[in-house]
């Protein structure tokens, strides 16, 4: 079976996936999930990333699955929805399926291939590493000096146009560059804690993704050493902990 996208695409540039809802019939019965199966409207979305989302409106199930699937074989697409439905009933998704899913994420052409993606499609920063109240271009500077004897390449510095709720820093390797949450930017954050943030990030400069057992590894075992070499280590996580 060979599963083909629709020409005609929605005003959001999403694609119509074909034999896509008869994909998603068919693992929601093979699961064993619970109730009548809902309608299944699936189609391929410009993701930044290899992102699926699936929500569910009365008897009408939207999916969208990242167009990086596009030219996918039929058992990732399964290996897909297992997973969205698997969260979304709280069944066991097979093993098989997983690793199915796993092998195609980590396989080094889908690699290349979302790399090229987040370069189109991702938000690119301005490299504006001044702050209201925290510079990042000499933090970076101080840093690179004193744990790194100088010789990690400077990225792209900036903070996130809002702040996040998530995470306090992100380093984007496809764009290359470390954006910095706004909530950080304040007067009551001390310097050390934004710098022990900065660190972490230019720690994942010099310490690139790499496989492992249970996927892509982005703190390895010496990531995390050379982490614990920041001079505020504990004070620095202490403070986060506590910031809103």
């Amino acid at each position: 079976m060979n599963i083909s996208t629709a020409l005609r695409k929605d005003r959001r540039t999403s694609v119509a996936l074909l034999g896509g809802d008869r994909v998603f019939q068919r693992i929601f019965t093979r699961l064993g999930c619970q109730g009548r199966p809902p309608q299944f409207q699936v189609e391929l979305y410009p993701y930044a990333n290899l992102s699926h989302t699936l929500r569910l409106r009365q008897d009408v199930a939207y999916v969208r699955l990242s167009d990086i699937l596009h030219e996918a074989p039929v058992p990732v697409i399964e290996a897909a929805a297992a997973i969205l439905l698997g969260q979304m009933y709280r069944r066991r998704v097979p093993r098989e399926l997983r690793d199915l899913y796993r092998q195609f994420a980590l396989a080094h052409s889908t690699r290349r291939h979302i790399a090229r993606v987040r370069r189109k499609r991702a938000r690119r920063i301005e490299d504006n590493p001044a702050g209201s109240a925290h510079n990042l271009d000499p933090m970076f500077a101080a840093l690179n000096a004193e744990y790194f004897e100088g010789r990690l390449r400077r990225p792209r510095l900036g903070w996130s146009a809002r702040p996040w709720r998530s995470q306090f820093g992100c380093y984007d390797p496809s764009l290359d560059q470390i954006v910095m949450n706004r909530r950080l930017d304040r007067d009551e954050v001390p310097s050390y804690a934004v710098e022990f943030i900065l660190y972490h990030e230019m720690l994942h400069v010099k310490h690139p993704l790499r496989a492992a057992a249970c996927g892509l590894q982005a703190h390895s075992p010496e990531f995390r050493a050379e982490e614990k070499r920041f001079a505020h280590y504990e004070r620095a996580r202490k403070f986060l902990e506590h910031v809103r």
